[in-house]
């Protein structure tokens, strides 16, 4: 990430502004060179034509059709569950769910997170955005993986589109084993094995009362996470600091800290590791939140744009 000088000229061969070059990006789907498919979980009987799988993305983002998630069995579950780990965003288009349906389906996956933080939804498993309109402009705006601020992260989340704008509104996710994969030696060799310092307030600071702000502040105090944290089932080295959560890399002075923040930060930004999906009502996505950042578009004003989510408790990174 440092900037260097041309060859006979004092003129510099990077901008130092985000410090990303351009070129060919190393885009692999799976963790291992040759690998046809994810590791599968399904069981023997398991049938490999349980839905059609439409690729959307390069290396995330797949839409599923021919699935009611309303009514899935182990073998089914399974197959999708491979399919995340694969594609580590799927979309499935056309659901009827209610939400309690949302909740038993998310519950196959672990234990569900509640978040104070957030507007309950009709569940009380589940929260609800209601954007737009004449009520909150969206605060999901910024790339960021889900409640990093937790010792224990969201696993993954589902979320259901109960009402999408005429236009706008898209969600865009990025794969951070992806990110990972394209980082300069030097920088990753500054990066094994550091840890970095995730907390929630400057996610909230601006959204929240300052007495429930306060509050929350002794619920969720500072925690330290891996930069770079291996997935605990593909195995896969992933980036896993964040523009919402992520404050500082422990043993680096400051400065230098948020210099190599903003760099890691500005990963999510490449297109070649992103996909973007249009919402419709009645669609629901499934991400890995160990894998993936997020960001909600936020360009549908005057619209309304109504979700509910569900999030699934996850393990401490390592």
């Amino acid at each position: 990430m440092t900037s260097t000088v041309a060859a006979g000229t004092d003129r510099p061969t990077s901008t130092p502004a985000i410090d990303l070059l351009e070129g060919r990006r190393v885009l692999r789907r799976l963790p291992g060179d040759g690998a046809e498919r994810c590791p599968s979980t399904t069981s023997e009987t398991a049938s490999e034509t349980a839905f059609e799988l439409i690729p959307v993305g390069a290396t995330l983002g797949a839409e599923i059709r021919g699935v009611d998630l309303a009514h899935t069995d182990a073998a089914l579950r399974a197959e999708i569950h491979r399919a995340l780990l694969e594609w580590k965003v799927l979309f499935f288009p056309g659901q009827d769910m209610a939400p309690a349906d949302q909740r038993d389906l998310a519950r196959h996956w672990g234990e569900l997170e509640t978040n104070p933080l957030l507007e309950q939804g009709d569940d009380p498993a589940t929260v609800r955005f209601t954007k737009g309109g004449d009520g909150p402009q969206t605060y999901e705006n910024i790339w960021h993986a889900d409640t990093t601020f937790r010792p224990n992260p969201a696993m993954g989340a589902m979320l259901r589109m109960i009402e999408a704008p005429p236009r706008g509104g898209d969600t865009m996710w990025a794969d951070m084993a992806a990110a990972y994969d394209n980082l300069d030696p030097d920088v990753l060799a500054r990066i094994d094995g550091a840890r970095a310092v995730h907390d929630m307030v400057p996610g909230f600071v601006r959204f929240l009362p300052e007495d429930k702000l306060e509050r929350l502040q002794h619920v969720f105090p500072p925690v330290r996470h891996p930069v770079v944290r291996t997935h605990p089932e593909t195995g896969r080295r992933t980036l896993y600091v964040n523009g919402a959560f992520t404050t500082r890399i422990e043993g680096l002075e400051q400065a230098e800290s948020d210099a190599l923040l903003r760099h890691l930060f500005a990963q999510a930004h490449v297109p070649e590791y992103q996909v973007r999906y249009r919402w419709a009502p009645g669609t629901v996505a499934f991400w890995d939140n160990r894998a993936t950042q997020h960001y909600a578009v936020g360009d549908y004003h005057p619209h309304r744009r109504v979700a509910e989510r569900v999030a699934i408790a996850g393990d401490r990174p390592f």
